[in-house]
């Protein structure tokens, strides 16, 4: 059995739909996978609460209390090491919304299991403010990506996309409402294909 261990740092929206999608399309009879912890950087984030209420393990590790990012990342990595399975099935860690930038030394640990969702459609607008600098570009259309975590920021190979258009009278708030929309069904199904590909290499 393969855990997922879902990382937030605010009202986790995307991991209340990754943990709903994994229970409603049966991953853990399915796919062999289940969602057992949910991590945040912030000790007030709203999405802990939900997730104790779902019978989640959770856990806050604050990035305030380290004088580097080298600190939190170990102490991080120390409070999702009771979940990280074994060699066989290692746990795969779930980036939800999760605003912090990880340490090379982190992202090598998980290599290759590191997943994170960036709201535009990557390689365009990389980092932050993604609705904005859509609109002030003239977009027409802009989206989601689901890509594996690698030391460039924004970069990792892409595992899924989802596309919206770009309104005449948008804003950025708009336009981050619409695309958050299809973030909540790109992620859980971009997650289960990448269960499905493991599956299928370890046969």
């Amino acid at each position: 059995m393969r855990n997922i261990v879902i990382l937030i740092s605010g009202g986790g929206s995307n991991m209340r739909a990754i943990v709903e999608a994994s229970r409603r399309d049966r991953w853990e009879a399915l796919l062999g996978a289940r969602v057992v912890a949910v991590l945040s950087n912030r000790p007030d984030a709203a999405g802990l609460a939900w997730a104790r209420e779902q019978g989640l393990a959770t856990a806050a590790v604050d990035h305030r209390a380290y004088p580097s990012r080298e600190a939190f990342d170990a102490a991080l990595l120390q409070a999702i090491a009771p979940f990280d399975g074994d060699e066989t099935e290692p746990a795969l860690i779930v980036l939800a919304g999760f605003m912090r930038i990880l340490t090379p030394g982190f992202v090598a640990h998980f290599a290759g299991r590191l997943l994170n969702i960036h709201p535009s459609l990557l390689p365009a607008f990389p980092g932050l403010h993604t609705h904005a600098r859509a609109i002030a570009a003239g977009c027409r259309v802009a989206g989601a990506t689901v890509h594996e975590v690698t030391t460039e920021l924004d970069h990792g190979p892409i595992l899924g996309q989802a596309v919206v258009p770009v309104l005449p009278d948008d804003t950025p708030e708009t336009l981050a409402a619409r695309v958050l929309s299809q973030e909540h069904r790109l992620y859980p199904r971009a997650i289960a294909d990448w269960l499905r590909s493991k599956n299928k290499s370890a046969t």
